[in-house]
């Protein structure tokens, strides 16, 4: 997946929650958490992982399109 595809996905995960909630449960910078879901940077391997946890998902399924 591209990083415009990743970015599309974590926005659909966070829905409603306010991005600030998240980054902070994360802990990441919010401008951090804004340029993963823009699709402007893709996170490092560990962070990839907290996500995963955070959304109760695989790494794969956000961040390489399979479940």
């Amino acid at each position: 997946m591209n990083r415009k595809e990743i970015g599309l996905k974590l926005q659909e995960l966070r829905g409603e929650k306010p991005r600030r909630e998240v980054a902070e449960d994360l802990g990441i910078g919010l401008s951090t958490l804004r340029m993963y879901e823009n699709g402007e940077r893709n996170p490092r391997d560990e962070i990839k992982f907290k996500i995963a946890q955070y959304y109760n998902v695989s790494v794969a399924d956000i961040f390489f399109g399979q479940q």
